[in-house]
């Protein structure tokens, strides 16, 4: 993991802890090519080594933006082949951002918009702030959600509701993507940052084999019968019987203290 980035900040919160940042304000965090391949390398990353990584928390520059969705100004005049040679790009970022091990907690804290809305439905889970805007508004620029968008928004809240908001392209409040499934919880504005962070510090301190094996068994269950998610479910658990840190839980619980994990 590099120390900077060209349109994305990092910064460790603690050693286990990171805040990663979209960092193009003045337009309100668009995504443009370079920030597609900063987040690509970023996450593709965590793949590879952990760095001592146990949760992240996503936000965006500024009080007025999450992500505003793909740079269309980047985009003008564009061919055809350019558009597709970017938007393959886009979505290898997306797919590293699904297939992140780590526990990724998106802080939604303005417009998230198109390729911005599908960015914080590919995490693990969203805070918002109560001013906070979403939609996918693709259909009304001629084209449709392709970064995760038809996949991630219908399995957070439903087909039904998941088609209307795709194909009218309406915008819809922090409030609603709560109550819709979309959104776990809904913060003031200055209060949002901090709350995403306190969740992220809550599950670095826990097991870190533990949290990404039981990511992995909830994640890759729901697309498997619940009998075969059973089946992975107790072969994710068997990882943990022979781990030290498995044996130091239980110890410090005995002991009544708060277990040192090392993620061994």
């Amino acid at each position: 993991m590099r120390a900077e980035y060209e349109t994305i900040t990092v910064a460790r919160r603690d050693d286990h802890l990171l805040l990663v940042t979209l960092n193009r304000p003045a337009v309100y965090n668009a995504m443009n090519t370079q920030m597609g391949l900063d987040l690509m390398e970023l996450f593709e990353g965590f793949a590879i080594a952990d760095e001592g990584v146990r949760a992240i928390v996503l936000t965006g520059s500024g009080d007025k933006a999450f992500c505003a969705g793909g740079d269309l100004k980047e985009r003008k005049g564009m061919s055809d082949a350019a558009w597709q040679s970017q938007h393959a790009i886009f979505e290898r970022m997306l797919r590293a951002i699904m297939g992140c091990p780590i526990p990724l907690i998106a802080a939604v804290n303005g417009i998230a918009y198109g390729g911005g809305c599908e960015i914080a439905a590919a995490t693990d889970f969203v805070y918002a702030a109560t001013t906070a805007r979403f939609a996918l508004t693709e259909v009304t620029l001629g084209i449709m959600p392709g970064s995760g968008g038809t996949q991630n928004l219908a399995r957070a809240v439903g087909e039904r509701r998941a088609k209307e908001i795709i194909l009218s392209g309406l915008p819809f409040s922090a409030e609603d993507g709560e109550r819709w499934g979309l959104v776990n919880k809904v913060l003031a504005p200055e209060e949002l940052v901090g709350g995403a962070l306190a969740i992220g510090a809550r599950i670095a301190g826990n097991g870190p084999i533990a949290v990404r094996q039981a990511k992995q068994a909830i994640h890759r269950g729901l697309q498997m019968s619940l009998w075969d998610g059973l089946a992975f479910e107790i072969e994710a658990y068997n990882r943990m019987i022979p781990t030290e840190d498995r044996r130091e839980g239980v110890l410090a619980f005995n002991e009544r203290r708060k277990p040192n994990f090392q993620g061994r």
